[in-house]
């Protein structure tokens, strides 16, 4: 089981305090030492879930080399392999929730996903995944290049959206705005004052759609915001830094209340 996905929370801007729109350098400091950290728990539990299973295999392996002995031996073997068992599948269990908790992706009640399905239906600017419950804007179209200033043409769209997410079917779900761009780094001078890495981009880009909610009827309480830079793709960059389109994005996951 690979358990990279976990790694997703530990660079979001969930919780952090900002003023007027804009992250200090400290908070994103903060953020990059919970990441290498949460990285460390990744390979943690990666080496604690291949080293039980190889202890299980063996284990099993040697009761197959008793096998019809019937002796003290074998009855420990039993006993060692059915705690393996029950501790890897514990461990399974934990990772699965911990994944959804962090990353979202619930399908949604049908009512509710209908009502995002002929939202999304037939626009070039989102797209909606039904299995995950995630609602996709495409960068290109919500901001122009270097931008965190939402296009009046895509103001619209979110409002619709803030409508159906305020409806009685919705109403048990939170929601995470997570902004994400390319591999290409900030050039510009002007772009650079205001946004100094793609991390900051990603992270103003998100609370940019957040305020466009909360001044269409989402309540704070149920919003977050979260910013991955270049460090999620959902495809390749192009080589020679030439990133992809399909990577600059932001996502709004739709997730149970509390989450």
């Amino acid at each position: 089981m690979r358990l990279a996905t976990i790694s997703v929370i530990s660079i979001v801007c969930a919780a952090m305090i900002f003023t007027s729109g804009c992250v200090n350098e400290q908070q994103y400091k903060d953020l990059k030492l919970q990441n290498a950290a949460q990285d460390r728990r990744i390979k943690e539990l990666e080496g604690q879930l291949q080293a039980a299973n190889l202890e299980l295999e063996q284990a099993k392996r040697q009761i197959e080399a008793l096998s019809g002995k019937g002796n003290v031996e074998m009855q420990a073997l039993q006993q060692k392999v059915a705690a393996l068992e029950e501790d890897i599948a514990k461990k399974k269990a934990l990772i699965e929730a911990m994944q959804k908790q962090l990353a979202g992706g619930v399908q949604l009640p049908a009512e509710l996903s209908s009502m995002l399905e002929d939202w999304a239906k037939g626009s070039d600017l989102v797209s909606f995944d039904a299995a995950k419950g995630i609602v996709k804007f495409k960068s290109d179209l919500l901001f122009k290049p270097g931008s965190d200033e939402v296009e009046p043409s895509a103001v619209e769209s979110i409002k619709a959206l803030c409508g159906i997410l305020n409806t009685e079917q919705a109403k048990a779900f939170d929601i995470i705005i997570a902004g994400h761009t390319d591999d290409l780094p900030i050039s510009k001078a002007e772009t650079k004052a205001k946004h100094p890495t793609n991390w900051y981009l990603s992270a103003h880009r998100a609370i940019s759609v957040l305020d466009v909610m909360t001044t269409n009827g989402i309540v704070p309480e149920r919003a977050s915001v979260r910013g991955f830079g270049e460090f999620r793709p959902v495809v390749p960059n192009e080589l020679n830094k030439k990133g992809n389109p399909q990577n600059r994005r932001v996502e709004i996951y739709i997730v149970p209340k509390g989450t």
